[in-house]
């Protein structure tokens, strides 16, 4: 399953990492053994933050991704399930079903 992977490293472990030049290399070690789809990095609330597409098979995988970086910036991190656009079409005839069994309800309690 394709997830997004959300890591927030905090301000003081990042300017560590990054006056001791181990940042990139850190970075670039956990996402080698990863093997990401895509790999982003900016700002997000004032702290460095990532935001990584990998393939999660199955959900003992997640310590293995996460703790990486926990262990090495102390970081915040966040799993959760994502889709490209391929993968929302097929998702297409389940948001169907849920329109049409739930829609009009939503709607009637909304009113």
């Amino acid at each position: 399953m394709r997830c997004l992977l959300k890591v927030t490293i905090p301000v003081e472990h990042g300017n560590a990492a990054i006056s001791d030049g181990s940042l990139a290399r850190t970075i670039e070690s956990i996402l080698g053994e990863m093997k990401p789809e895509a790999a982003y990095f900016a700002e997000d609330s004032g702290q460095r933050t990532g935001f990584i597409f990998f393939d999660l098979k199955e959900s003992s995988q997640i310590p293995a991704v996460a703790e990486p970086w926990f262990l090495a910036f102390n970081a915040k991190v966040e799993v959760r399930p994502a889709m490209n656009l391929e993968d929302l079409k097929k998702a297409g005839p389940g948001i169907e079903r849920a329109v049409k069994s739930f829609g009009g309800k939503q709607r009637a309690t909304a009113a």
